[in-house]
């Protein structure tokens, strides 16, 4: 077994810890009413999006995502929250840096990260540390659920169905046509659209693979065209009304998850992912032109 498919199956078990960290770290993150910025780099930027539209649509503030690259300069918040696994990527220290420069100004951040002996816990406020969702592959799974996860749980939901989806996903047989599938489009509405750009994301890391991942109702403005037979769409959270039938008439094949909480259904393209690397003869441990942290000179 790979550390990425032994990784994507310790899940359910992460989230649950990261419930009971939610509650020890309840002072180290937003308040309600709060104006928060959410930044990170790759999969953690896909998770600050789906945590962003989960805090703003359930009235606790507004929240905004960014990449770290791409923080809007002058723009003031109450507080920043930093997503990130290592604790040493570039942009992140260096926008925490300059957070930090000037004290009359100084926004509190709080950083959540899987090492708290990294350099983000000298540049960070606060830290939350979360040990147990570590991991040894370069592919990001675990973490950037767990992080969410915890976010999730602070602001008041009970992940008790999530963790139980979590574990049937791990035991829900992987349909061969998408294994074997030319293409794939993942597509979310609202908090799921980070999800559905981070299984993008997975399938492009592990397998190598063409994918694309869009707000569902944008992917009738253009991306529908890609569609045919033997390519599939994969739909987190609800179908809008007609698409499921566009899709039928381009004869691709379409994906939905149903009643699964869509953080569980994001394990089952993360496991998607590993098997379709393992069908092209790749190594999902070591992508292609990637390490575990992106460092900068």
């Amino acid at each position: 077994m790979s550390y990425t498919l032994d990784e994507i199956a310790t899940q359910p078990e992460c989230w649950l810890r990261a419930a009971d960290a939610a509650v020890e770290a309840a002072d180290a993150l937003p308040r309600a009413g709060e104006d928060v910025a959410v930044i990170g780099c790759g999969t953690s930027l896909y998770m600050a999006r789906s945590y962003a539209a989960l805090r703003e649509s359930a009235g606790h503030g507004r929240t905004d995502a960014f990449a770290a690259s791409q923080f809007p300069a002058g723009r003031r918040y109450e507080r920043v929250i930093a997503l990130t696994r290592s604790g040493t990527t570039s942009e992140v220290l260096r926008l925490m840096e300059e957070l930090g420069r000037d004290a009359r100004t100084a926004v509190p951040v709080t950083a959540i990260t899987a090492d708290g002996a990294t350099p983000v816990a000298a540049s960070a406020g606060q830290v939350i540390v979360l040990p147990f969702a570590d991991e040894r592959s370069v592919v990001q799974t675990r973490f950037a659920t767990t992080a969410l996860a915890l976010l999730r749980a602070h602001l008041g939901e009970d992940l008790a169905q999530a963790v139980e989806d979590a574990r049937g996903a791990l035991l829900d047989p992987l349909d061969p046509t998408l294994v074997a599938a030319e293409q794939v489009t993942f597509l979310g509405d609202g908090w799921t659209c980070g999800l559905a750009d981070e299984a993008a994301l997975k399938m492009r890391e592990a397998a190598g693979s063409w994918t694309e991942s869009y707000p569902a109702m944008e992917y009738r403005h253009g991306p529908i065209s890609i569609a045919a037979p033997g390519r599939a769409v994969w739909v987190f959270g609800p179908v809008p009304a007609g698409l499921d039938e566009d899709i039928a008439r381009t004869g691709a094949t379409l994906v939905h998850t149903g009643g699964l909480d869509p953080l569980a259904g994001l394990i089952l393209a993360q496991r998607l992912a590993v098997a379709r690397a393992e069908a092209a003869g790749l190594d999902p441990d070591r992508p292609r032109n990637l390490t575990r942290s992106v460092v900068l000179g």
